[in-house]
């Protein structure tokens, strides 16, 4: 996964990639390989760590994201920048002044309300949220599980969007999905998994070639 590229991981339920990528993200323990970033071996690097390093992470499960259902929405934003450890010392009024002021810039973009709780909030407003949380971090990597589960068209939409600003800005994005039409419309590439083991990986129109993503998809799972 470079720069400026987004890439995603497919596959159906149980094969293995939430596995995968709790496993990048530092969440689960991989059981063998390693990952590097930068050329960096950040295998073994607490998860604290791979937020300094610029990695950011937003799991399917909201709660081993950290969201606090009993804070509101703005509040559990800025306690996840707040657990950043460069951050753990310096918590002086502008600093989370400034903290708040992005938050809610983002806050805004997607049309919520910052004191609303998320106790009361639906699965794709958690889903919202969680995602404001880990942009807050400005990652030079965001990994994503099943980032479009629970959304609604207009938030699916305006995720998007974000996902592209930041690969523009930069970044790169890797996440796993069962929503084939939206991989093979927003992907560079694309990496397709069976019993958890790679069958495809390559550029998105290498991959597809002629056919939809989702009759290949189909091909090399029935396979």
């Amino acid at each position: 996964v470079h720069r400026g590229e987004i890439v995603c991981i497919a596959g159906i339920d149980g094969n293995g990639q939430t596995e995968f990528v709790y496993g990048l993200s530092g969440l689960e323990p991989l059981k063998s390989g390693t990952i590097t970033m930068n050329g960096k071996d950040i295998t073994h690097m607490p998860i604290r760590e791979r937020l300094t390093s610029g990695m950011s992470h937003i799991p399917e499960d909201r709660h081993k994201h950290g969201l606090v259902l009993d804070y509101s929405l703005e509040d559990n934003i800025v306690l996840q920048r707040y657990f950043e450890p460069q951050f753990t010392n310096k918590l002086g009024f502008l600093k989370r002044k400034e903290i708040r002021r992005y938050a809610n810039r983002l806050i805004e973009k997607l049309q919520l309300d910052p004191s609303a709780s998320l106790k009361r909030m639906s699965k794709g407003m958690k889903q919202k949220t969680a995602l404001i949380a880990a942009l807050v971090h400005a990652p030079k990597l965001l990994i994503l599980d099943e980032p479009f589960v629970g959304l609604d068209p207009k938030a699916s939409h305006t995720l998007k969007g974000m996902m592209r600003e930041l690969c523009d800005a930069g970044a790169a994005i890797f996440f796993s999905t069962h929503v084939l039409e939206v991989a093979e419309k927003l992907c560079n590439k694309i990496a397709i998994i069976k019993n958890g083991r790679l069958v495809a990986a390559g550029e998105t129109g290498t991959v597809k070639g002629d056919h939809s993503l989702e009759d290949v998809f189909m091909e090399l799972i029935d396979a």
